[in-house]
């Protein structure tokens, strides 16, 4: 049981566009860790430069948290990451990713992050095969070809085209200024709300995903990204009410979900959870909620 979440709370949501975020409060000791655009946290090809790995340096003295779902672009091309990953203070680590942009191989240089994480049926489909990975051979390696499957559907789904079938060409959909731009920019401007640590994202009542972080400035620094990624799918109505209820069911049915449980690549452990209902992935560290993510299977 991840007892963090088991013991979760929500609030009132706010609905854009069919899409409902519900506020999630965890009760915890807030851990020393840098989130977000630190500076310091250098992430560059390893020397001997593959697709399913980068290497990681944090120069700070403080853990840092990179997050399952968010991309990291530039390199010989952009990934995102397979699962989240504490670095500990003054330390380098190699981590494991996945490819989203299919047609480049060049370039090197250092990586930026991306404002938005990947889209939630990316991720879903990402954290599946992650997790059937960590069953079977311990690895962290996603299935790549079905991640690439995922990207371009997203392309093909939100009408963005660009030469190297890159996830990153979903930004220009926050910078046209239509309605869509601005909805989105708009409930950026709303949150978070005080003492938030996360989401849980509905079509009506239909419950989609979550994501919790161990504290609300860790939550913070991700808010932008997550409001994004979410709003990608928006179904523009939902003909079901928002519920609370069923949204605290999701996070419990996770919580309590049998998990393949390793270490971290990092600082901490891993929770791995497969069900017919829903994937997701937690770390926890010193029994302290770092970060979860959940996707339902069907949705």
């Amino acid at each position: 049981m991840i007892t963090k979440i088991e013991n979760a709370s929500v609030g009132s949501p706010i609905t854009r566009n069919g899409v409902s975020f519900f506020p999630v409060y965890i009760q915890q000791h807030s851990p020393l860790i840098t989130t977000g655009l630190a500076n310091g946290v250098h992430i560059t090809e390893r020397g001997d430069a593959e697709v399913p790995t980068l290497h990681v340096n944090n120069l700070t003295d403080s853990p840092v948290l990179l997050v399952e779902g968010e991309t990291v672009n530039g390199g010989y091309q952009n990934r995102v990451l397979n699962v989240s990953v504490l670095v500990a203070a003054t330390s380098d680590i190699d981590v494991p990713v996945s490819c989203v942009e299919q047609g480049r191989w060049g370039g090197g240089g250092e990586f930026s992050r991306g404002q938005t994480f990947a889209p939630r049926r990316v991720r879903r489909e990402k954290t599946s095969s992650v997790s059937a990975s960590v069953r079977t051979n311990g690895s962290r390696r996603s299935n790549q070809s079905t991640v690439w499957g995922s990207v371009h559907s997203e392309l093909t789904r939100l009408g963005v085209d660009n030469e190297t079938v890159a996830l990153d060409g979903i930004g220009q959909l926050f910078t046209r200024g239509d309605r869509r731009g601005l909805e989105i920019e708009e409930l950026v401007q709303m949150g978070p709300l005080v003492g938030q640590c996360g989401v849980v994202v509905s079509h009506g009542s239909r419950v989609v995903a979550a994501d919790v972080f161990g504290s609300p400035d860790m939550f913070a620094c991700h808010w932008a990204a997550v409001v994004r990624s979410n709003m990608l799918d928006a179904p523009g109505a939902a003909r079901t009410t928002p519920s609370a209820t069923r949204a605290l069911r999701f996070l419990r049915k996770f919580a309590n979900a049998s998990a393949a449980v390793a270490p971290g690549v990092g600082l901490g452990r891993e929770h791995h959870v497969t069900t017919p209902r829903l994937v997701g992935q937690a770390l926890v560290w010193d029994d302290i909620l770092v970060h979860a993510s959940a996707f339902a299977v069907a949705a």
